[in-house]
C-alpha cells in the first residue's frame, strides 16, 4: 500500500502576492485620503483669498459630476466679457 502523495503549497508564491494585494489595497487607500486632505487644505486657502471654493472642489473632480458641470454652464453663461475686435 502506498503513501498518499503530500500536496505542497507554494508558500512563497501566495505570501507575495498577498503582500502585493495589500500594498496596493493600502496605497490606494493613502492616496485618497490624502487626496481630500489636500483639496480640503486648497478650499481653505481659496476661501481666505475670495476664490469660489466651488471652482477649487471641481478642479478636483471627474469629468461626470454633475454638480462641476452645471457650475461650468454657470460660468459660461455668465461669461460677457467684451473681446476686442482686430
Amino acid at each position: 500500500m502506498k503513501l498518499p502523495v503530500k500536496i505542497e503549497y507554494p508558500t512563497p508564491t501566495i505570501a507575495s502576492l498577498t503582500l502585493v494585494l495589500l500594498a496596493a489595497i493600502f496605497g490606494l487607500g493613502y492616496y485618497n485620503i490624502s487626496d481630500r486632505s489636500l483639496m480640503a487644505q486648497n478650499i481653505d486657502n481659496a476661501i481666505a483669498k475670495g476664490i469660489d471654493p466651488l471652482s477649487v472642489r471641481c478642479s478636483y473632480a471627474k469629468s461626470d459630476d454633475i454638480i462641476c458641470v452645471a457650475f461650468a454652464a454657470s460660468a459660461q453663461s455668465h461669461n460677457t466679457g467684451t473681446t476686442v475686435k482686430k
